[in-house]
């Protein structure tokens, strides 16, 4: 059984004694700033000069915000994106590390595949919120916590782990429950979930749907209700109570046709492919692919983005959506 964390297992003292340098204020940074702040700590938030808009949003949050060229702190945590954290890591924060610093990640990917390499003198964790930055931050506000894992790559002073739970318990995680884990296993479970399960598997099953029950000749607006539109209701029960809650919830006749064909679709065949992508995710072919395709600026990437925009799915359903009250803004 995982080990899980909960509020009255972490002493937030720790974290008050450090000065903490976010670096980054998107969807985690403005979150896991905000959170600490209110919890007490010292901190202070760098950006680049050119993103005004993220500047004036952290100084309006009543932040101090410095330049990258002036990142500094006992703990720095780094919130930008994957495929720029080698590159801002290598010009602005390695040289500014101190013997027993502790370097921290909301993802290992970096770290996992090599593409930053800390010195031996400081400490490398991991605090990951399973929810994105505004729902942490909502739940804080609220009183409540997001879960999240915590890992510990390298434990150079002794008290990686009790810092990485102090900050987890500022942002408020420790409230719902934090679940250790390691580097690797949060990067290549993470990975996997997104390619096979919640983002493209999800995505080229409902495509498939479509494009199946449109050259049959049914009608695009229906044929969008029922296999993308009332997606969402199925997932909310699964969310909300697990499969079986799900199965309690639907007709007689979706649960019978739901059990019986379902594993004709996702077959044997389909989990060895499943299989195949968590190899390539194991060894880091799929990082070295993914690498790759940044240094040469994306061409594959935009491709598919492209693809993906004008699927006649995209369409209809921005007509649809029209139908739809409740997503109006």
């Amino acid at each position: 059984m995982a080990k899980i964390y909960k509020d009255e297992d972490v002493k937030l003292e720790i974290l008050k004694k450090k000065k903490i340098c976010i670096v980054g204020y998107g969807s985690q940074g403005h979150a896991h700033a905000l959170n600490l702040r209110d919890s007490g700590c010292d901190l202070i938030v760098a950006l680049p000069e050119w993103d005004k808009e993220s500047w004036k949003r952290a100084e309006k949050d009543g932040m101090k915000v410095v330049t990258l060229e002036k990142i500094e702190g006992d703990i720095i945590s780094v919130l930008i994106p994957d495929m720029v954290q080698p590159k801002v890591y290598r010009e602005f924060i390695e040289r500014k590390l101190k013997d027993g610093n502790l370097l921290m990640f909301a993802h290992g990917f970096n770290i996992h595949y090599n593409q930053i390499i800390p010195p031996e003198f400081v400490d490398v964790a991991m605090v990951a919120p399973k929810g994105p930055g505004p729902l942490v931050r909502r739940m804080f506000l609220e009183g409540k916590g997001v879960p999240a894992l915590v890992a510990v790559h390298r434990n150079y002073t002794g008290k990686a782990l009790d810092i990485a739970l102090a900050y987890a318990k500022g942002i408020g995680a420790t409230r719902a429950g934090v679940i250790e884990t390691t580097f690797k296993e949060e990067t290549e479970t993470d990975l996997f979930g997104e390619q096979v399960d919640l983002c493209g598997g999800v995505a080229e099953m409902i495509k498939s749907a479509f494009e199946i029950l449109v050259e049959a000749g049914y009608q695009p607006e229906v044929v969008y209700f029922e296999v993308l539109h009332e997606l969402k209701l199925i997932v909310d029960l699964i969310y909300e109570g697990g499969i079986y809650n799900m199965w309690k919830a639907v007709s007689e006749t979706a649960k019978y046709g739901g059990m019986t064909r379902g594993k004709r679709i996702f077959n044997e065949s389909v989990k060895q492919e499943m299989r195949k992508i968590l190899k390539e995710i194991q060894t880091g072919e799929f990082a070295r692919e993914w690498i790759l395709e940044n240094l040469a600026g994306r061409p594959v990437y935009n491709k598919l983005l492209e693809v993906e925009r004008e699927h006649p799915i995209e369409k209809v359903g921005t007509e649809m959506r029209k139908l739809i009250p409740w997503l109006q803004k």
